[in-house]
This record gives C-alpha cells, structure tokens and sequence, in this order.
C-alpha cells in the first residue's frame, strides 16, 4: 500500500491549489524529444505528440507518422512504475486526424495490513485515449481539436473495505472524458507561435470512495524561432509557459494583483534548444522551472535519424529534487 501513498504524495505536488486535481498522470510529458526540451513543445508539434502537446500540429503533418514512447518513470520512487506513450498521425483531404494512448502505471502494489497480514495485490494505473483533428485555415495557421476518455484505477474496493485505517479519503476507480484545443500560426518560416487549452472536462468520479476532483485544466503559450536553418545545421531555440488554471485567485486575503503576481510566478517556464546537423544526428537541450513544485533544473538528450525512423532519449531527473533517473525512449517512424 506504501507504494500508493508515495505515487499519490508525489503526483500532488505538481500542483499546489485550493482544490488538487485528480488524473494528474495527464501533466506528465510524452515522447523522448519534448521531454529533452524541457517539455517546450507545443510551438513544434510536428510529430504524434503533438496529439498530448497541441492538436493544431497535426494540421501541417503531411505524411503518415507513428511514434512509441517507454519510460520506467521515476524509479527511485518505485522500480516498476511504467510511463507509455503511443501516437499515430494520419493526414487526409480536409486535416490530419491523430489518435494517442497514455498509460502509467506503478506495478502490482501488494496490500498487507497494520498487523503484518497480507491481504492481497493489484495493479494501479492511469489511462488516456485520444481522438485528434488538425486542420490548415491557410498555410500559415492550424487549428486543433482532441477529445480523450481517461479511466483512473488508484485503488480498488476491497482495499478500502478491508482497511478503513488508511483513512484515504480519495481512491477507487474514476473515468471521465475531456476536451483540448489549440492554435499554431507560423508567420514566417523560421518563427511559430502557440496557445492551448487542454484537459476541460467534468470532475473526476471515484466510485469507491464518493469523492471527485477536477481535471488539470492547462494553459500553453509558447513560442518557437530558429535562427540558423542551412543544409548542414538546423538550430531550433523554443519557449513555453504552461499553467495550471485549477484554483486560481485562490488566496481570498489578497488583492487581484497579488494574485495576479502569484499566478504568473507559479506558471512552469521551459526553454530548449534542438540542434540538428545534416538531418541525422539531434542534439536537444533544455531548463525547466517550476517554483511552487520545487522542481528545477536541465533536461537534455538527442536523436539520430535515418530511412524515415528517429530513434530519440530524454532525460529530465535533473528537476527533480531526489536522487532518480528519468530517461524516455522514444521511435518514430515518418512512412513515405
């Protein structure tokens, strides 16, 4: 049971509010590339993470892509929590649809009681299914649009039966549905510009326990330029801010504007760097910050590209603030 209580202690200090979201596996980033540019990547977005990342990315994929993502997320927390991530685009006529899964899991959690009796295991996890539209309105502008049914297994009913003591007052099994929604504009070819809007949604039902919490309604602005782009080097430099809208102006003793201050010092703030040379070797890097979260710190890693496969490592278990490894492994495949 142990195990569960870490996951859930360490999930909630993503985010610090009045009401703690649940679903919270949904902030966690996907796919090997972002993760080395901090998680800067919704001004990018041109391959199937941009189903988690921002939809309107989906529009200017012309050609079908599929991406796979592994991870052991996190081990030093538990060695066999898993972070998956699979993401396929498919361009048509009018846009290009995208579908995408994300599953997290922590391994089987073995349940023993205050007196030493073991009662039995299961499996916790968390997952999403995504449906994805992007649209071109013009060469320079893509809309997006994703819908996800997301299933949460945190603790089963006989667990809470047979331990009242855990006094846990959220658990149980929740599903729900949310929407997202995004825009990219990319004035001229070396600049792009981001916004969206994701995780919108009724609150998350847990059956068990009666409880319910809101999803992690998130905002993203970001930006994109790249000033070298020559046959032999590709440098790609992005920015990003992302917020989490649950429990805004929640301090009711401050004024708007100290609020105000407060929310935009919360907002996480990511840049990265992408370096590109010949189209085959990726060198990636990025600094993540997170001041109400306590986590800080570079990301980094890189790619290698060849016959239409990329094969790319993300590593990012310098924010943290434990002693952990953190590397996602991801493979895409663009077909011709």
């Amino acid at each position: 049971m142990h195990k569960v209580c870490l996951l859930v202690l360490f999930l909630s200090t993503l985010l610090i509010a009045q009401r703690r979201p649940g679903a919270v596996f949904l902030l966690i980033w996907p796919g090997a590339r972002p993760t080395a540019l901090a998680g800067s990547f919704a001004a990018i977005a041109d391959d199937p993470t941009a189903c988690y990342y921002n939809q309107a990315g989906l529009a200017f994929i012309k050609k079908p892509m599929i991406t796979l993502q592994h991870a052991n997320w996190l081990p030093a927390l538990q060695p066999d929590m898993y972070y998956e991530f699979i993401g396929v685009a498919k361009p048509f006529k009018f846009g290009t649809l995208g579908f995408d899964i994300i599953y997290l899991t922590t391994g089987k959690t073995q349940v023993v009681d205050p007196e030493g009796i073991y009662l039995g295991e299961y499996t916790t996890f968390d997952i999403s299914i995504g449906l994805n539209y992007g649209v071109e309105l013009n060469p320079k502008l893509g809309l997006g649009l994703g819908w996800k049914l997301i299933y949460s297994y945190l603790v089963p009913e006989w667990v809470l039966v047979k331990m009242p003591g855990l006094g846990l007052d959220k658990g149980g099994t929740g599903l729900i549905y949310a929407f997202d929604s995004g825009v990219l504009y990319k004035p001229f070819k070396f600049v792009s510009f981001a916004t969206a809007l994701q995780n919108i949604g009724p609150d998350i039902s847990y059956s068990e326990s009666g409880s319910s919490d809101p999803l992690p309604y998130t905002l993203r602005l970001a930006t994109r330029f790249d000033p070298v782009q020559t046959t032999a080097v590709h440098i790609t430099l992005t920015a990003e801010v992302t917020k989490i809208l649950v429990g805004m102006f929640a301090q009711e003793d401050n004024s708007f504007f100290e609020n105000l201050k407060y929310e935009l010092e919360e907002a996480w703030k990511s840049i990265g760097l992408e370096i590109n040379y010949y189209n085959f070797i990726k060198l990636r890097g990025g600094y993540f910050y997170d001041k109400e979260g306590a986590r800080k710190g570079f990301t980094y890693g890189g790619g290698v590209q060849a016959g239409g496969f990329s094969l790319d490592v993300g590593i990012d278990q310098a924010i943290y603030d434990f002693p952990t490894s953190n590397r996602k492994f991801s493979l895409t495949y663009r077909f011709k």
